[in-house]
């Protein structure tokens, strides 16, 4: 029997986000009822929007500010599960407390929100965490393998000696792995008081179609964006000594597992890598060519560097994902079909 069997209200925290949306979606699919948060009215709108043929399944909550203290105390009566997904992604950070403190703050203050609930309805919460708090390698070592039992904690010890002046990447990854630690460490704090476990899902590089609100390519976020300036952009040089590594999933992918995450019993007190497998920028371009050669439709891709070896630097063990919530993936092309489709209904 699933830990939260269909028609059960699942709160959805960052409901208007690129995975969000896909994430609603699919609950309201599988029979769910949601209460989707988001930060503003006009973002409540456009998700009721989106899903007004479900009438009364979805309803939403706004959380103006997701570190006050008690602000998801409303949004979570009445829950029998949680997916948080609410949180910055940002590699353009000055300050690095500009993502740190929403990401940890607002973790914890759902777990806390959930912990005076003392509702004996709830119970999981399923995280959005990252790869980014797994990942920690340097780009001049061998290729490895990183699994569920690794931590970044290198980002965070950067962070904290250079502050500021820390790159931005290393500023997003101490979020997420910060944000996780705090997590799990509330949960075991307080495992005597809670009727809820904890699962927290680790994604890599998300790409995909969109739900949530976009007008322009500019919209995009920086994944997604990133891709689209990658393969539609500029022609781009590739240079074998640069690593480009990006272990990728599709955003449907990402959304599947978050629900079984919900589901599957064995998923409780586990961290989930979620990666359709590792990728550089010239598999996509390819990929992207072989599906669309020159001259044969409206798309075209820069041609990179064909045929040059490649060495993935990075890869992550995807067995607890396959074992546990039984994930199977879409291909890279796939997915670039359904991005590319979505692109030319939205007319660009």
């Amino acid at each position: 029997m699933p830990t939260i069997p269909p028609n059960s209200t699942v709160l959805v925290t960052g409901a208007n986000s690129f995975i969000g949306m896909w994430v609603v979606r699919e609950l309201l699919e599988k029979g769910y009822r949601v209460r989707g948060a988001v930060r503003g009215l006009s973002k409540a709108r456009y998700v009721q929007g989106v899903f007004a043929a479900y009438g009364d399944k979805l309803e939403m909550a706004v959380v103006e500010d997701i570190t006050k203290e008690g602000a998801f105390d409303e949004a979570i009566r009445g829950i029998s599960a949680v997916e948080h997904m609410a949180s910055p992604v940002t590699a353009d950070a000055d300050d690095p407390q500009f993502v740190i403190k929403p990401a940890v703050d607002g973790t914890i203050g759902i777990l806390q929100s959930a912990l005076k609930s003392k509702s004996g309805l709830l119970k999981r919460i399923v995280i959005t965490s990252s790869i980014a708090a797994i990942q920690e390698f340097n780009y001049t070592s061998k290729p490895v393998i990183r699994s569920e039992t690794h931590w970044n904690d290198a980002a965070v010890a950067l962070v904290e000696e250079e502050g500021r002046d820390a790159p931005g990447k290393p500023k997003y990854e101490a979020s997420k792995t910060l944000a996780e630690r705090a997590a799990w460490s509330f949960v075991n704090k307080h495992k005597n008081e809670i009727s809820w476990d904890l699962v927290c899902v680790h994604p890599p590089f998300v790409f995909g179609p969109c739900l949530h609100e976009v007008t322009t390519p500019a919209d995009l976020g920086p994944t997604t964006g990133e891709w689209y300036a990658k393969m539609l952009g500029n022609p781009i040089t590739m240079d074998p000594s640069i690593p480009d590594d990006r272990p990728w999933a599709d955003v449907r992918d990402v959304a599947t597992a978050h629900v079984l995450a919900l589901e599957k019993p064995e998923a409780g007190g586990e961290r989930i890598i979620i990666s359709a497998g590792p990728s550089v920028w010239q598999e996509w371009l390819d990929a992207a060519n072989a599906l669309f050669p020159p001259g044969t439709s409206r798309w075209k891709f820069p041609r990179g560097d064909p045929g040059r070896k490649i060495t993935h630097m990075m890869e992550y063990n995807t067995s607890k994902a396959a074992r546990i919530l039984g994930m199977r993936y879409r291909t890279m092309e796939e997915t670039i079909t359904d991005i590319l489709a979505d692109y030319q209904r939205r007319g660009w």
